[in-house]
């Protein structure tokens, strides 16, 4: 037979309840992710995968300069490089899981800054040497870029991923909510099987 009335629940208990939800929701997420990977080695995986981005980009700008304006080219590569380092920091670089709609904006305001240095490098290298080659221009960008990476490093450290390790540790920290305990009354009411 199936009972017709709930037991009875104290004021706060849905709440305990969906509270101890979430904290094993969070001890599995925990189990899953253990936590972000310390500054050096954070700063070791975003060289890898940033530095990787970056080459594959310096390559692929140089590929579309020849279709298009040096600036131009840029600036798309700048766009699809952005979004895809950003998803690559945020999984295995800062362990933050995927990367969500917030992340890729503010990541995108890095890129921005990124994109400007490096585009001076490169005009400023034209202007003082107007018959650069691609080696130079090659060399100029990378050492723009790398010196932009590492500002970027640190806004993407301390600025973008930094919430989502600040909320999972002060979760995995706070203690459980307290149980109310004492009896409980329900009235058991005989219904028939549909």
């Amino acid at each position: 037979m199936k009972s017709l009335v709930l037991p009875k629940t104290t004021p706060g208990a849905a709440d305990e309840a969906r509270g101890a939800e979430l904290t094993d929701t969070d001890a599995a997420a925990a189990r899953q992710n253990p936590g972000a990977p310390g500054p050096l080695a954070s700063f070791a995986r975003f060289v890898l995968f940033g530095g990787g981005v970056g080459v594959a980009s310096s390559t692929a700008v140089v590929g579309l300069a020849g279709l298009m304006p040096w600036a131009v080219a840029n600036a798309l590569i700048t766009v699809a490089s952005t979004l895809l380092s950003t998803e690559l920091h945020a999984r295995f670089t800062f362990g933050a899981g995927h990367a969500g709609w917030r992340q890729h904006w503010q990541s995108a305001g890095s890129a921005t800054a990124a994109y400007v240095v490096t585009s001076t490098a490169v005009l400023v290298l034209h202007l003082v040497q107007p018959s650069a080659g691609v080696l130079y221009e090659q060399v100029v960008y990378l050492t723009a870029a790398g010196l932009a990476g590492v500002g970027r490093f640190l806004v993407l450290r301390v600025f973008v991923f930094a919430a989502g390790r600040t909320r999972t540790t002060v979760r995995a920290m706070s203690p459980a909510p307290a149980r109310e305990t004492g009896a409980k009354v329900s009235l058991l009411f005989a219904a028939p099987a549909l």
